[in-house]
């Protein structure tokens, strides 16, 4: 389901106007965005929770030219 999907199908519940319901949905994903960027946690009730961590530095070999390659660290 992409975002699109998401506002179309709030906009048949609710019948707010399209431009409110995509405003409504943005907001609410700029929120759980902004709170993950705080490196908050996010838990929606019957759904689902979110949660930013950091994964380490590994080395991978690329198997088409046998060489190896360091990923660096980062936060997913």
């Amino acid at each position: 389901m992409k975002k699109k999907d998401i506002i179309e199908a709030v906009y048949q519940q609710i019948g707010f106007s399209k431009r409110e319901t995509a405003k409504l949905v943005e907001t609410t994903f700029d929120i759980i965005k902004a709170s993950l960027q705080k490196g908050e946690s996010v838990k929606i009730s019957s759904f689902g929770g979110f949660l930013v961590w950091n994964k380490k530095e590994r080395v991978v070999k690329i198997p088409k030219t046998d060489t190896f390659v360091t990923i660096p660290a980062r936060k997913v």
